[in-house]
């Protein structure tokens, strides 16, 4: 498949209830937020983490569409796979010196992992693949609204330790956030896309994790997640036609229940709409 020729961006919405999307380790693991707005975060590293599950689950055993930084990979190992298939000496921390086999072999993995040709990858470890800047980017999701985390007290039944036999139970901490509504910012470079060989179908294989990543991603910690809406902008060249802020910005949310500022209480809190007059060039769709 031949790379995309049109640029893209796209804004998508996702919401959690009694849940948490995105827990930072530096603060006992509760969500993610700006201390300044008291909005909530959820980073790009996380959202591309669920992308690259679900690619792997529903593209398993499928040609090209492996996944490179995935739970126990061994990132040398991974780049020694190009070496072999080529049939190349690898040197330490260099790649060869011939810049045809060098292109080669980050070539290679490209074709090879879907998350390297989308997201880009530093293989500069002890056996050098190179470095790829991919073509799909995402900022930080923020939520439309402050949130209030609580903490909320749990207890276990069982004990660790036969010392601690005698305990009735013991007793644990979750965060929680009633709900949030996130919005996220993504970006699609046709110019990039051909330099990873980023496709068509690759793009097709993006849309669908990002419609259905979350009901592959259940657990305890995460309440209830979902995706809301996914509205896509497709320019009509590899350059585009406009600003990436002025096709973010015809993108409104208005708070119908509640008071805007206040944290909300469900999905339809919103309302969410497209203003696609004076795009020219561009073209709108929602896929979700």
């Amino acid at each position: 498949m031949s790379a995309i020729q049109n640029r893209y961006e796209f804004v998508y919405f996702f919401d959690v209830t009694n849940g948490n999307p995105n827990g930072d380790p530096d603060a006992g693991n509760m969500p993610r937020l700006d201390p300044e707005s008291s909005k909530g975060l959820v980073t790009d590293v996380c959202l591309k983490r669920k992308i690259r599950n679900f690619v792997e689950i529903s593209s398993e055993n499928e040609a090209g569409y492996e996944i490179y930084v995935k739970e126990k990979s061994v990132l040398n190992l991974q780049n020694k796979r190009a070496y072999e298939a080529l049939g190349i000496e690898s040197e330490a921390k260099k790649l060869p010196k011939d810049e045809a086999k060098a292109r080669d072999i980050t070539a290679w993995m490209c074709k090879n992992f879907f998350d390297i040709r989308t997201f880009g990858a530093v293989m500069t470890t002890e056996v050098n693949s190179g470095q790829v800047r991919g073509p799909v980017q995402l900022a930080f999701a923020q939520s439309i609204d402050p949130i209030v985390p609580l903490e909320v007290s749990i207890t276990r039944m069982a004990v660790t330790n036969e010392k601690d036999l005698e305990k009735e139970r013991t007793m644990g901490r979750k965060y929680i956030v009633p709900y949030a509504l996130y919005r996220v910012h993504g970006f699609i470079s046709a110019n990039l896309a051909a330099k990873t060989g980023f496709s068509d179908d690759d793009l097709a294989k993006l849309w669908q994790a990002l419609t259905l990543m979350f009901e592959h991603d259940r657990s305890a910690a995460r309440g209830e997640m979902a995706a809301r809406k996914l509205i896509v902008f497709k320019h009509d060249s590899a350059l585009g036609s406009q600003p990436a802020h002025k096709l973010f910005d015809a993108v409104k949310v208005e708070r119908v229940n509640g008071e805007s500022g206040t944290p909300a209480r469900g999905f339809g809190d919103y309302k969410i709409s497209v203003v696609s007059d004076g795009l020219n060039g561009v073209s709108v769709e929602e896929l979700l």
